[in-house]
């Protein structure tokens, strides 16, 4: 198993972060639009250094996930834009289930670019042994739950039991995908 998937879509590159990324990615994280939804929350990235000091922190931490958990960055093809982040990582408390999240810059929403990319990474997670991938929303993220049902992901339930937050679980099997 490899934890840096480098997968590329019709669209889109999926790589792993540097931090030379940090001025695009403040786009991202820097957006209140954007990291009002996160879980675990996180604050709005106020300027680039601080941005640089978050993605140094992440490729740090990089080689240390377990496969095939990792964060990476959503690059546009076309024009070679990064435009968003996804990752996958285990959920606390146990640790034991994996979620993929998604995050793009405000810019680029409606365009099928987080579904694009989820696509990809949900595809590679599975044939990488993982038996099922969850996603968590909170209850009001309308564009997350949407995008988790375009990835064919099933509501679950509702819990606190994640990040201490009132969240929507939903779930994905390789059984659930056409063709698998």
């Amino acid at each position: 198993m490899t934890s840096s998937p480098q997968l590329r879509t019709e669209r889109l590159a999926i790589r792993d972060w540097t931090t030379d990324d940090a001025e695009a990615a403040l786009r991202i994280y820097g957006a209140e639009e954007v990291a009002r939804w996160l879980t675990p929350e996180m604050r709005t990235v106020h300027d680039v250094e601080a941005m640089r000091s978050v993605l140094h922190a992440w490729v740090e931490a990089q080689p240390n996930f377990l496969p095939p958990a990792g964060r990476w960055a959503i690059v546009r093809r076309q024009d070679g834009e990064l435009i968003g982040g996804l990752s996958l990582r285990l959920l606390p408390p146990f640790e034991e289930d994996f979620e993929l999240h998604w995050q793009l810059r405000p810019d680029a929403w409606g365009n099928g670019y987080a579904t694009e990319a989820a696509r990809a990474v949900i595809a590679w997670a599975f044939e990488q042994g993982i038996e099922e991938l969850f996603a968590v929303a909170r209850p009001k993220n309308t564009r997350a739950i949407a995008t988790a049902r375009r990835l064919g992901m099933e509501w679950v339930g509702e819990t606190e039991k994640y990040y201490n937050t009132r969240l929507q679980v939903f779930r994905i099997r390789p059984s659930d995908i056409p063709g698998h």
